[in-house]
């Protein structure tokens, strides 16, 4: 998207313009959230990848989900990370 906009080829006293649109597209998943089964007080890592990097928001039920120290967020370029630290039976 940051490449559209208006180009101009001159040559001499002469020019020629035209205005390029880019249309964004849409993101998707490459890899989805896969179902995990751990023990309680263990940690889980659930990743997902993205067709390219975007926001993403996590979520338990409707619940969203803030960085503390049981909730650990990481987004490296296109993959999505939720680390879960302390697993308790009401995680699930």
């Amino acid at each position: 998207e940051s490449d559209a906009g208006d180009y101009t080829c001159v040559c001499g006293d002469k020019q020629s313009t035209a205005s390029l649109a880019v249309h964004a597209l849409p993101v998707l998943f490459k890899e989805e959230l896969r179902n995990e089964e751990v023990q309680e007080g263990a940690s889980i890592s659930l990743r997902c990848v993205l067709t390219k990097a975007a926001m993403v928001q996590w979520k338990i039920g409707s619940k969203v989900l803030k960085a503390s120290d049981k909730y650990e967020m990481n987004q490296p370029g296109t993959t999505a990370e939720l680390v879960i630290h302390d697993l308790e039976v009401e995680d699930a």
